[in-house]
C-alpha cells in the first residue's frame, strides 16, 4: 500500500509566522525552516521574540483564524486522497494546526506541542520526538507502505531522503542550490503528476 506524507506550511497552507510577522510588524518573526536549518534554534529565537513583545498563544491564533489555504490546495487536497491514503508531517503545534486542518477537510496531521503559561504565553514547546518526519517515514515503511513525501524546507530534506521517493514544493533558491537532484513542483498540476507517477509504480 501506498501513503504520501506532506509537510503543511508552504505546501498547503501560508508559513505561519510569516503571517504572525506582517501582523504584528516583527520582521525576525519572517525566519522560518526555509532560512534556518536547526529547528531549536529557530524556535528558541521565536520564544525570546514573544516574551521580549508579550504575544500570547491567543494573539497568535487570533492571526491563524484570518488564514487560508494556498489557492487550490484544498483541491489538490480533496484529489489526492481519493488517490492514496495521506498524512501531513509538520513541525507545527496542535494549538495552530487546529483552525487550518478544518479548512483542509480535517486530514491526518502529526505535530507537536506547545507549553503555555497560566497567562497565555508560549513558555516552551515539546516535540513529538527528534527528528520526528524522518522517523514517522521509516516508521510507516517498516509497516509495509511504500512512502512518498514532499515539503520545501530544511526540516523536510531527511524525509524526502529517506521516502521512497520524494520532492520539493516551491522550495526557495537556497535550498534548490544545495539539493539539485530532487524533483521540482511549482504548481499542483506538476505535483499532482510527480505523486501519480509515484502511486502508478506501485501497481506495475
Amino acid at each position: 500500500m501506498d501513503i504520501v506524507c506532506l509537510d503543511l506550511e508552504g505546501v498547503l497552507v501560508p508559513e505561519i509566522w510569516i503571517n504572525v510577522a506582517e501582523r504584528t510588524g516583527i520582521e525576525r518573526l519572517r525566519l522560518t525552516t526555509r532560512d534556518i536549518s536547526d529547528y531549536d534554534v529557530l524556535m528558541r529565537g521565536r520564544l525570546a521574540i514573544l516574551e521580549e513583545r508579550h504575544l500570547t498563544l491567543s494573539d497568535i491564533q487570533d492571526v491563524i483564524g484570518t488564514m487560508d489555504p494556498l489557492d487550490g490546495a484544498r483541491e489538490f487536497l480533496d484529489e489526492l486522497r481519493s488517490k492514496s491514503q495521506v498524512v501531513i508531517l509538520s513541525d507545527t503545534f496542535t494549538e495552530f494546526a487546529q483552525p487550518l486542518m478544518r479548512k483542509l477537510g480535517w486530514p491526518t496531521i502529526f505535530c507537536n506541542d506547545l507549553v503555555v503559561d497560566r497567562d497565555g504565553m508560549i513558555v516552551d514547546y515539546r516535540l513529538r520526538q527528534q527528528d520526528g518526519k524522518r522517523k514517522a517515514i521509516l516508521g510507516l515503511r517498516s509497516m509495509g507502505f511504500r512512502t512518498f513525501a514532499a515539503g520545501d524546507s530544511y526540516n523536510d530534506l531527511t524525509m524526502i531522503r529517506t521516502a521512497d521517493r520524494g520532492a520539493l514544493f516551491r522550495a526557495p533558491a537556497n535550498i534548490l542550490e544545495e539539493y539539485p537532484d530532487l524533483p521540482l513542483a511549482t504548481t499542483y498540476e506538476q505535483f499532482m503528476a510527480i505523486i501519480d507517477d509515484f502511486l502508478k509504480a506501485g501497481k506495475e
